[in-house]
């Protein structure tokens, strides 16, 4: 399913139908496939607002080092951002369900923007915690919105619209370590200051896209949702919402402690320095960004159940690998862990939407905040965890986490027209 289709009110729906825009104007839309000028400028608002968030991780080393901070306090800074964001994402999600908010996310991002500009002058460990804060809540408000728009402006092939939407943060996050190495290490903490005209140039897109939405809004015609004749029963769907959540946990705790961790395991392990340290994480994390993109178009033609068993259990091997490997070896093994790994997200978050699509935006705001906050523990405890055992240990745990993957057995078939 490659192809754009045209999509009736029926398939919508899949596999409950739920027409959230009149038949006529979404008909049109799927005949005239996806709306790629919007696809782009969700996609690239995403790569900008990620790529804002991705510093606070990637100046972990100088915050460090600048108020002699132990790992427990570093992954609390992870913590106050990441739970900011999951708190309230789910909370978004659901008041938008109700009331879309065309403009909210020029809203979000001026949080962003804030709390960038009050990292570059804090000198206190409670603003710095204020700081990730503000920006955490400008991941909320805008996740679950923008997932939204992407599906709007997807005619139809919802995978590669989410997978469009994906590759833009990926990219984004992957683009912090190298900002942080060529920018914030040689000119120091206030030059964090500068990236918040990053923000400016995301709230002027995000305004004119919110031009865009505001008539999709207009034409919304709600009705009780009826479920498809092929769809799993309420049980089952709840089963497999819990199990999405769990593979989510196995995936995302993963990044995170690479994400959050990885520059100080080089530096401990191997003695490289912390601008060579940055470089090797944005190997990572640009590998993340690329195969982000794959999952959503093959998860469209061939099942998103698939995507999910591949990508979560086929990066076993190579984190299993990866604690006793060398440098440029463990480098090769995390770029495939990146490429595999990352994969299974839109096929993850679109499979929940189809289960329960008449709630869309509490599911991707839930989906979203549950990926930020087991990100935001998982860190906190992997940093305490770092602190009493060394941080090699601490990957020869994480490790073993995407063995949760085998409980994607658990997931349901979906009809065919869900995918």
């Amino acid at each position: 399913m490659n192809k754009p289709v045209v999509v009736s009110e029926e398939a919508l729906g899949a596999p409950m139908m739920v027409p959230v825009v009149t038949s006529g104007s979404m008909a049109r839309a799927a005949a005239a496939g996806p709306a790629y000028i919007v696809l782009g400028g969700i996609s690239f608002s995403h790569f900008l607002n990620d790529t804002m968030q991705s510093l606070i991780p990637s100046v972990y080393p100088i915050l460090k080092e600048n108020y002699a901070l132990d790992f427990a306090q570093i992954g609390l800074i992870t913590l106050a951002f990441q739970f900011t964001a999951s708190l309230l994402q789910p909370v978004v999600g659901h008041f938008t369900d109700k009331k879309a908010q065309p403009f909210s996310l020029c809203v979000g991002m001026g949080s962003t923007f804030f709390g960038l500009l009050l990292l570059s002058i804090a000198h206190q460990y409670l603003v710095i915690l204020v700081a990730a804060a503000l920006v955490g809540l400008g991941s909320a408000v805008f996740h679950p919105e923008s997932a939204r728009i992407a599906r709007l402006a997807s005619g139809g092939r919802y995978g590669f619209a989410q997978s469009v939407f994906q590759v833009g943060g990926s990219f984004g996050s992957a683009m912090g370590p190298l900002l942080a190495a060529s920018i914030v290490v040689p000119f120091g903490q206030p030059s964090i200051a500068w990236f918040s005209s990053i923000a400016f140039l995301a709230i002027i897109i995000l305004w004119r896209i919110g031009l865009w939405y505001r008539p999709q809004i207009a034409a919304r015609k709600f009705a009780a949702p009826q479920p498809h004749p092929d769809a799993p029963s309420s049980r089952r769907v709840m089963i497999a919402l819990v199990v999405l959540v769990a593979l989510l946990f196995s995936k995302q705790l993963y990044v995170s402690s690479l994400s959050s961790y990885y520059m100080f395991y080089l530096i401990d392990k191997f003695g490289v320095s912390t601008q060579a340290a940055q470089l090797y994480l944005f190997v990572f994390l640009a590998a993340n960004a690329i195969g982000a993109f794959f999952g959503g178009p093959i998860g469209d033609r061939f099942g998103r159940k698939y995507v999910i068993w591949f990508s979560i259990l086929g990066a076993l091997p190579f984190t299993l690998a990866l604690p006793h490997a060398g440098l440029v070896t463990g480098a090769v093994l995390t770029v495939f862990i990146g490429l595999i790994i990352s994969s299974t997200t839109s096929s993850i978050i679109v499979f929940a939407q189809e289960l329960m699509p008449h709630r869309f935006g509490m599911i991707s705001g839930v989906f979203f905040g549950v990926a930020f906050g087991i990100g935001g523990l998982g860190a906190a405890v992997l940093g305490k965890v770092a602190d009493h055992t060394g941080i090699a240990f601490v990957y020869q745990v994480c490790a073993f986490l995407p063995a949760i993957g085998l409980l994607a057995i658990f997931l349901p078939k979906m009809p065919r027209s869900a995918h």
